[in-house]
């Protein structure tokens, strides 16, 4: 089997023990002589699993009883539209912070939906940064304030949340998730594809605050009001049964790494090795983001022409580096640092960095 490290944005490097575990009890789960794949969601069996994973992904988060966790379908981009079909009732105005390509998504949903407000953007700038806490102006008594905690696509992460007052704050955290201790408690929803961090690809994460839930409009589609899923215990169709159950292998891993505090210094790490390859280049490669805004989880670059980013790209993947590429509407490179990726591939990826920056530059 040949060794590669993966740096893809997403689907991502899943712990290899979660994978190991899965494989050894993908043809008899539980002792049940059936594969997690076919049994029923209604089992005891699969409920444990369900109920694990909930309570896991509250207490890693430091969350109490009063947050409903749900295990939804259709990506973040689902949540675009489904967050203001509950809470952005006619009359009211929904504030988004731009930050990048997928808060524009966020916010062109729910433009059709109801009324926004954009309270702050740094877009003229290229979104190297985030806003500072004096940038953000909030509309009259918004329904809600919407961040994007990491930009996968330009490599930026907020590092301080807005003060947004009395104002439920929502954030869209699939790329960052579990990566690094945070004050949970400060969210009234965070969403989060699971395919970065939490698990594989068809899982969507979204934790609630229940004074936030009984503020849910009536009349939204069965499928697409949280109310549905938070009072079936998310069982009210077929969940993605492995999906779920992957993922609360992935969360007993974090678990035994430590938690949270053990992630983050983990990730920082890292970042910190890529981020010292990149400064040392003498500005052969030019990073993205501003320093004060830069991304543990996504580390963004250029070279000086896209000619050499193809050749970076192509020999970096016979050197077993794979998922560079950046993301299409950008074009230069990607380096996906998510919880998986070790240490030891973040610092073989630097040193052909440094040797490709002295062939090259």
């Amino acid at each position: 089997m040949r060794k590669v490290y993966n740096f893809y944005a997403g689907p991502a490097v899943l712990p290899r023990e979660a994978l190991e575990r899965a494989q050894a009890e993908l043809l008899d789960f539980a002792d049940t002589g059936m594969s997690v794949l076919e049994i029923s969601h209604r089992s005891k069996e699969y409920e444990q699993v369900n109920a694990e994973a909930m309570d896991r992904i509250r207490g890693l988060l430091g969350l109490g009883s009063d947050y409903h966790v749900l295990f939804l379908q259709g990506g973040a981009s689902t949540q675009f539209a489904m967050l203001p079909m509950n809470f952005l009732p006619g009359g009211r105005t929904a504030d988004y912070v731009l930050t990048g390509s997928w808060s524009e998504k966020a916010l062109a949903e729910a433009r059709g939906i109801g009324r926004t407000h954009v309270a702050a953007s740094t877009r003229d700038g290229g979104y190297r940064r985030v806003p500072g806490p004096d940038e953000v102006r909030l509309s009259d008594s918004p329904a809600y304030v919407h961040i994007t905690s990491n930009n996968t696509i330009y490599g930026t992460q907020w590092h301080r949340w807005p003060e947004v007052g009395s104002a439920p704050l929502v954030a869209d955290m699939s790329s960052d998730i579990m990566s690094r201790p945070i004050d949970a408690a400060r969210f009234a929803l965070i969403y989060a594809g699971a395919q970065k961090n939490l698990g594989p690809a068809g899982l969507t994460v979204v934790i609630v605050r229940d004074d936030f839930l009984r503020q849910a409009r009536e009349g939204v589609p069965t499928m697409l009001s949280y109310r549905t899923h938070a009072e079936s215990l998310s069982l009210y169709n077929t969940p993605p049964v492995f999906a779920v159950y992957l993922t609360n292998l992935v969360l007993e891993w974090i678990e035994g790494q430590g938690g949270l505090r053990a992630m983050e210094e983990r990730n920082r790490a890292k970042a910190k090795v890529v981020y010292d390859a990149l400064d040392a280049s003498d500005g052969y490669y030019r990073g993205h983001a501003e320093p004060d805004s830069r991304s543990i989880m996504n580390v963004t670059f250029r070279l000086p022409d896209e000619a050499q980013e193809r050749e970076f790209v192509s020999r970096a993947g016979e050197e077993g580096f794979v998922g560079l590429k950046g993301h299409r509407s950008v074009g230069g490179i990607r380096v996906s640092l998510y919880n998986a990726m070790t240490l030891e591939g973040a610092s073989a990826l630097a040193e052909f960095m440094g040797e490709f920056a002295r062939a090259h530059g």
